[in-house]
């Protein structure tokens, strides 16, 4: 009989992470949470874990008896990524190595630059433009070392989040303002240009289904996450349709304003030097994924474009229900 298996979920309380637990939960398995404060309320069985992913005892101490750690913890705003995330990729390495247990990173396209693009392949070149993709290739960097070394590593690179949990996200904070009817929709990019969107409960559900299958994967396993492939035209129908509402309009995201702000504002001044992802075709090859997991592994858009305006407040949860049995 099968022991059940474990996981521990850094930075369960982010969007990526609350997701995964979830998924992980509905696969069978026992979920830990590492988090700095544990949500009040339901605890959803999870066990959650008071502690700080800077520090290497207490990513240690949570990692105890588990077969995979998930790194599912970012720095909130795009603030202080020199500072704080190889720091906690270390601690999350040196946990793994201890417990044997497999390290899952959900990745991003950061670590690209135009040389790379429009079809980003798992083997692509990384010459990212950006000190945050530097530090998304350092990343990766000390995986592939501690996987040489013995520590199992699965990547998951997605395009950007989005999803019907609130969080950082170019969705819910940059083409439309959260908690408000959606009006306009301020697209960052040309709108024929596409773009790849990772729904963050496709991107769950994939990883949970990729651990499902463990002992068929490689040492150092890299899967690129197709997503929506979408333009600013095709997201704009999809917002219109999710909310129901034809009149939005199609406008520009203030790239003006955030450039003002940039000297005072962290976040801002980080969100313009990604500004390059906008401009290009950037497409991720999921073509490894699907021969490998097989059958449908993404929700339709407009399903997830409308629980994604509910989530953000957008439109209420009433809205879904009208359009659903309209």
């Amino acid at each position: 009989m099968q022991t059940q298996r474990t996981a521990l979920v850094v930075g369960a309380n982010g969007g990526i992470g609350q997701e995964t637990c979830s998924a992980l939960l509905r696969h069978g398995w026992q979920v830990r949470a590492l988090v700095r404060r544990a949500p009040e309320g339901e605890q959803h069985g999870i066990d959650w874990r008071i502690g700080d992913a800077m520090h290497c005892a207490d990513v240690a101490a949570a990692a105890t008896g588990v077969d995979v750690i998930v790194h599912a913890v970012n720095p909130p705003g795009y603030r202080g990524w020199d500072r704080l995330v190889l720091p906690m990729i270390d601690n999350t390495i040196a946990a793994a190595r201890v417990h044997g247990a497999r390290i899952v990173l959900p990745g991003t396209v950061y670590n690209y630059g135009p040389d790379a693009f429009p079809l980003l392949r798992e083997d692509a070149p990384q010459h990212p433009q950006t000190r945050k993709g530097e530090i998304r290739v350092a990343m990766e960097q000390r995986l592939q070392a501690a996987s040489e070394a013995g520590v199992r590593v699965l990547v998951l690179r997605c395009g950007d989040f989005f999803g019907p949990r609130p969080g950082n996200n170019w969705f819910a904070q940059g083409l439309m303002q959260a908690g408000k009817p959606v009006k306009r929709l301020s697209y960052p990019g040309d709108y024929a240009i596409g773009h790849s969107w990772a729904y963050l409960p496709d991107v769950a559900e994939t990883l949970a289904r990729l651990l499902d299958r463990e002992k068929e994967l490689a040492r150092f396993e890299r899967f690129h996450f197709g997503g929506y492939w979408a333009d600013g035209q095709a997201m704009l129908d999809a917002v219109r349709r999710g909310s129901g509402d034809d009149s939005i309009k199609a406008a520009r995201f203030p790239w003006w304003l955030a450039q003002l702000m940039s000297p005072f504002n962290e976040t801002m001044r980080e969100l313009c030097k990604m500004r390059y992802l906008w401009r290009k075709p950037v497409q991720l090859d999921d073509r490894k994924l699907k021969a490998f997991l097989g059958g449908d592994i993404y929700t339709p858009i407009d399903q997830a474009v409308r629980a994604s305006l509910i989530g953000a407040g957008c439109i209420a949860a009433a809205s879904e229900h009208a359009l659903l049995t309209a």
